[in-house]
């Protein structure tokens, strides 16, 4: 049998490397693509795992039903009709908000499932939506949305043009980019210091990122909005504005010198930890760079400041020149515009969750509400449950909770590959084609791209006639619900979608009468193999706004009343927590392949600073129970000078103990589940986000390892 080689993207995580699958029989190997424009022969230890996906014996490939002792097979037929008895049951039962869903990351990576997921939740009606993004990035989008009109318009750093760059609350070693999708991440950072520039991050913990660096500084955990807020008062104090051109689509600067007049950098030193001269020094070379950039991610979201912090990024980067330039912060321009429709109108508070009336945004609620909405009763209580591609018991804050309410639902049908720690209480369980089965363009991760790309992979592997893909489920779950097919449900498909984006984007055939015969489609994204690059990134204020002034508004109300809320004390006892990912495994699911799982650095470990560990008594290994207003786990300390005192430092994705699971690797390296500590009730006030990063604990020794 010979052997076949096809290029594609990698598309579990926000990287998009290139890589080049090898087929002979049933061996499959996974290369670099050294012919991707974006990536140019870059791929981290996760692509591998494609592969192991179609091999794996756990991984369902027909739908399951809950039986007595275990699951039974059945086809797709009675499965749709569970699933449409449940859901349609309960809706008339209990009304349209009973039926509550979580939408998990994977998601985002999957083309079928994003397109067409909306769809199911719109038609069965409920405001109970939840998703991993208030766990995650939605002080970004917060912030997109109140200052340049859309939550998709996110600005991302110049990396391969700036001088100077930044860093805070993030490891992108390890995240591989995260809201800055950049293939080849260690490469692209190298290259500042190699063209003369300097990297700076500023972490409670000496990641693998600030190894790298120019410069590391510790900075205490949740204090970080003080930090910035002090960065933009020395800025006016110095004479560092810089509006250029860009003041001329501006609204609000008048009101901004007034806001951090008072956050002089003694004033807010002993908040952040960070010395007076150290606060000074940092300002003063970043302003003084023609060519900087300020860039903050997962530390600076999943805190109680996330939604400030992610302004006051922005107003920096904006007022001291740093914006819709090269180097600084830019707008990509993606092949396919999903910024598009009306403009202005807001999208947020529109209605709030029922028991702590946490507001929407978007259409979604907070994570945090989740569990309560199901524990407490009333009306519109959630009764039945629909994950998607999702782990919310090891993945949301105080997942322990939701673990004991999901054997309560009425219903709950789960759209996943594999019966997982959530997955297990499910009354039916469909999966779906996935990995080297499927179609794949990055609609999401282009619109946050480093550069401007497009690249189509068609699926390698064969699928069943039997076995429908994650569009169709959806598409066909949504009619049932509704009663009815709509024009969308009837004609479209992935593929489709994508070849109409394409051609009404900004490089298609159809965007412009010049373009006829030489814009950008499908075909050509295709034929082109590898991928097209697009360029790099260019200016685009104000065409790229989306505000219904077209002017990037700088001091939006919400923001200046949440600023004036803010509340400078700290309560100085105790540990406060952080979390921490592995390039290997930054998903709950990874854990599952074994390439991936055996690394020694995939450990589950909390991490604490030698002097902190000699002043509890700590020693290397021993067990220790680290405890929060809610619960406590116990599992080994990593004592190591990368840690700042005071700060403790356990990785997410761990806790494969659960009774009832099909996941055989990843029970081999169970760990404990870092979010059976953390608090529901810790949210960003702004945003909604879910305030992990900060969360006071304490932490004692129980005995020595056991490992």
């Amino acid at each position: 049998m010979s052997k076949r080689t096809h290029f594609r993207v990698c598309n579990l995580c926000e990287a998009m490397c290139g890589i080049a699958v090898q087929t002979h029989g049933d061996k499959i190997t996974i290369k670099p693509d050294t012919k991707d424009p974006f990536s140019k022969g870059s791929m981290c230890p996760k692509a591998p795992a494609l592969g192991a996906i179609q091999t794996d014996p756990d991984r369902l490939l027909q739908p399951v039903k809950r039986v007595e002792g275990g699951w039974a097979k059945i086809s797709w037929d009675e499965a749709y009709e569970l699933v449409e008895a449940g859901l349609k049951g309960t809706l008339a039962k209990h009304g349209p908000d009973s039926v509550g869903s979580y939408l998990g990351n994977p998601i985002v990576h999957n083309l079928g499932m994003l397109l067409f997921v909306k769809s199911l939740t719109g038609a069965i009606g409920s405001q109970n939506v939840f998703s991993a993004t208030s766990m995650d990035q939605l002080p970004h989008h917060f912030a997109a949305h109140y200052m340049f009109g859309h939550e998709f318009r996110i600005p991302v750093p110049d990396i391969d043009r700036t001088d100077h760059m930044i860093i805070m609350g993030a490891n992108p070693l390890a995240s591989n980019g995260s809201i800055m999708t950049a293939a080849g991440i260690t490469d692209r950072l190298r290259k500042i210091e190699q063209r003369g520039g300097k990297v700076v991050v500023i972490d409670p913990r000496k990641t693998e990122t600030a190894k790298l660096a120019s410069e590391h500084h510790f900075i205490r955990p949740g204090r970080d909005v003080f930090f910035l807020l002090t960065f933009l008062h020395i800025l006016f104090r110095d004479g560092h504005i810089k509006l250029g051109d860009l003041g001329a689509h501006l609204k609000g600067f008048e009101q901004l010198e007034s806001l951090v007049v008072e956050y002089t950098p003694e004033y807010t030193s002993p908040m952040t930890g960070l010395e007076v001269a150290t606060v000074e020094a940092l300002v003063h070379e970043y302003a003084t760079q023609d060519r900087a950039v300020l860039y903050g991610r997962m530390g600076l979201s999943t805190q109680p400041h996330g939604g400030l912090c992610h302004w006051m990024i922005n107003l920096i980067n904006i007022v001291s020149g740093n914006f819709d330039q090269s180097g600084g912060m830019m707008f990509p321009s993606p092949a396919i515009e999903l910024v598009r429709g009306a403009k202005g109108g807001i999208r947020h508070a529109r209605w709030a969750s029922r028991v702590r009336q946490l507001p929407e945004f978007y259409g979604e609620l907070p994570v945090s509400a989740m569990a309560e909405e199901m524990a407490i009763e009333g009306r519109g209580q959630i009764k039945a449950f629909l994950t998607i591609c999702g782990n919310p018991v090891l993945s949301s804050p105080g997942g322990k909770r939701l673990d004991t309410l999901l054997p309560k639902m009425d219903f709950m049908v789960s759209i996943d590959n594999y019966i997982n720690e959530t997955t297990r209480h499910a009354d039916v369980i469909l999966p779906t084609p996935t990995g080297l089965e499927i179609d794949h363009y990055d609609m999401i991760f282009n619109i946050i791209s480093v550069s401007n790309n497009a690249k189509f992979t068609q699926s390698l592997m064969p699928v069943a006639k039997d076995r429908p893909f994650d569009w169709q489920v959806l598409s066909e779950l949504t009619r049932r619900i509704s009663g009815r097919k709509t024009w969308f449900e009837r004609f479209a498909t992935p593929r489709r979608i994508v070849s109409l984006g394409l051609a009404l984007g900004p490089y298609g055939w159809l965007s412009h009468p010049k373009r006829l015969f030489t814009g950008l489609s499908l075909r050509k994204v295709v034929n082109s193999v590898h991928g097209i690059s697009l360029g790099p990134l260019r200016p685009r204020v104000p065409e790229g706004l989306h505000t219904d002034d077209g002017l990037i508004e700088l001091a939006p109300q919400v923001f200046l009343d949440r600023l004036s809320a803010l509340d400078p004390e700290l309560d100085s006892t105790g540990f406060r927590l952080i979390g921490r990912r592995n390039l290997s495994t930054n998903n709950s699911w990874m854990h599952q392949y074994e390439k991936l799982s055996k690394s020694r650095q995939v450990r589950c470990t909390v991490m604490i600073n030698p002097d902190d560990a000699r002043n509890q008594g700590i020693r290397d290994g021993d067990n220790v129970r680290v405890s929060s207003r809610t619960d406590a786990i116990i599992l080994p300390a990593e004592v190591t000078d990368t840690m700042m005192r005071g700060v403790l430092s356990i990785p997410h994705g761990f806790g494969h103990t659960r009774e009832g699971t099909k996941l055989r690797h990843a029970e081999a390296k169970p760990g404990v589940s870092v979010n059976d500590i953390t608090d529901h009730l810790r949210v960003d006030e702004l945003t909604g986000n879910a305030a992990f990063s900060g969360q006071p604990v304490q932490i004692e020794r129980v005995g020595p390892s056991q490992m």
